[in-house]
């Protein structure tokens, strides 16, 4: 195991604020808001092949998966890095549930949990007799259902069973349904805080999805939540995290685009290299951890985050 040592480096790009063309000077104060001027993205630590999927685990430190290394990677506030799991099932995604036990979606074909003792528990490979594409992203609602996405990235198209590529809910009682096979490539999800409503990012088509969700936890056909364009050499919408007053925080190209809950961009966190994934931090959840290609980055933001498998009733505007 190569050991990484913390070198909290502040990057020459200080944080940037590109207003939206449609947005107003109030749109500009939130984002100030929620964003100090003196806001700063920090690399944490760099080396690695495809990082993906963080998560702050609630006794103080952040996982993350390195697709390229089959490895989840331990970090902690120290600077130290470790192996939590190798093999790892090629993971991608990863998000606790309501007891804490880590949920990941694994582009080997399966969404499973980590039990306490550590044991590995298979919960969904297959739907309707035939495998599942490639798990890739993974949300936990506050029932205890859990809501993933399973596009075809870590498998050649010659393994495909599907022929579709969906948006499922795992019930707490087992049963998986398919809620959408209506967008391209399904990637990156997350709740908004009343969990009324499902966000879904479509790295192919360049943009997020917005779906009502139901009593009974299916959802409404979708809508374009809101467009994400530019150079997808330099990202595409992927990861995405919400904040308790709803705003919506997705990875795109150039770093994290901003939107207010209507949908209006509020501005881009800019970051040196592609960006992947998000995740909320620390104790106060105001630390945006963020996964690039090769390195994981943070930063400190004024509002915070919705934690993995909470709801925020009602939801707090400003």
């Amino acid at each position: 195991m190569k050991n990484f040592t913390l070198k909290i480096a502040v990057c020459s790009v200080l944080l940037s604020v590109l207003a939206a063309q449609q947005s107003s000077g109030n749109s500009v104060n939130s984002l100030q808001t929620i964003m100090s001027s003196n806001a700063k993205v920090e690399k944490l630590s760099a080396g690695f092949k495809f990082t993906e999927g963080p998560v702050w685990e609630q006794r103080g430190f952040l996982l993350f998966s390195d697709i390229g290394a089959n490895t989840i990677y331990k970090w902690t506030p120290a600077g130290q890095i470790s192996a939590f799991r190798r093999p790892a099932g090629h993971s991608n995604g990863n998000t606790l549930d309501q007891q804490g036990r880590l949920i990941t979606a694994e582009h080997d074909r399966r969404l499973i949990r980590t039990e306490k003792d550590g044991t590995i528990m298979t919960l969904a490979e297959r739907y309707q007799g035939k495998r599942l594409n490639s798990p890739n992203d993974v949300v936990v609602k506050s029932d205890g259902s859990i809501y993933f996405t399973d596009p075809p990235y870590g498998i050649g198209k010659e393994k495909e069973e599907l022929g579709f590529y969906g948006v499922y809910r795992l019930s707490s009682d087992g049963n998986l349904t398919l809620l959408t096979k209506e967008m391209v490539r399904p990637n990156g999800l997350a709740f908004s805080p009343d969990e009324k409503k499902l966000y879904v990012s479509d790295s192919e088509k360049g943009h997020i999805r917005v779906f009502q969700v139901k009593p009974d936890g299916t959802l409404s056909k979708g809508q374009v939540f809101a467009e994400l364009p530019g150079p997808k050499e330099k990202g595409v919408p992927d990861g995405m995290k919400v904040d308790v007053e709803g705003n919506v925080y997705c990875t795109g190209s150039e770093g994290v685009w901003v939107f207010s809950p209507s949908g209006k961009l509020l501005g881009k966190i800019f970051v040196p290299e592609v960006v992947t994934n998000l995740a909320w931090g620390d104790k106060d959840y105001k630390t945006l951890y963020i996964t690039a290609v090769t390195a994981i980055y943070r930063i400190r933001l004024n509002i915070a985050g919705v934690q993995p498998g909470q709801s925020v009733f009602p939801m707090r505007r400003k």
